[in-house]
């Protein structure tokens, strides 16, 4: 169900989301305890200078995917709306904070390369490269001013970017890897 009525508000970045990130990250691994692998700060939060919406992106990375369902109530309890895939198989996807989300989760298992290179490489390639974390902060700012209540708007609006992002930054990662 799509939200259209969710206030859609850029801010400049607030150093504040890395602590926010680390506190959250704790209460995480303590629920999921031997499951999780790896967690990471992911997301425009993640790249510092970047303008962003203030909601913290979290990818924990756990060993059977299957098992993360047995965690919904235990989530819950400290604030998570579990949400299954959401469009992404193999995923699974938290928020808290309801109308004024604070924090998402995008939980992969391990053996999920794809998605999990893909959002490491994104964060990578925009604390690597200011004037594109710059230029995408602007379209982020203007697109929130043209579309306050339209989330699906607001997407729309910034695709073309982040697919060209997202395929700039996945170039870029594999060539530095070798």
């Amino acid at each position: 169900m799509v939200n259209r009525a969710m206030n859609i508000v850029v801010t400049n970045y607030d150093e504040n989301w890395v602590k926010l990130f680390k506190m959250e990250a704790e209460k995480i691994k303590e629920i999921l305890k031997e499951e999780i692998i790896e967690i990471h700060h992911i997301g425009s939060t993640a790249v510092p200078g970047l303008k962003s919406k203030p909601i913290i992106d979290i990818m924990p990375i756990v060993k059977d995917i299957e098992n993360i369902n047995k965690y919904n109530e235990k989530m819950f309890e400290i604030g998570y709306e579990a949400l299954g895939e959401l469009g992404m198989k193999g995923r699974r996807y938290f928020r808290k904070g309801g109308e004024n989300r604070t924090h998402q989760l995008h939980i992969l298992q391990a053996d999920n390369f794809t998605q999990i290179e893909r959002h490491l490489a994104v964060r990578d390639y925009l604390n690597s490269h200011k004037g594109t974390a710059e230029e995408y902060g602007d379209i982020k700012e203007r697109l929130a001013r043209q579309f306050p209540k339209d989330i699906e708007g607001y997407s729309d609006g910034k695709n073309n970017f982040v697919q060209n992002l997202e395929r700039m930054a996945l170039e870029w990662k594999r060539k530095s890897k070798r």
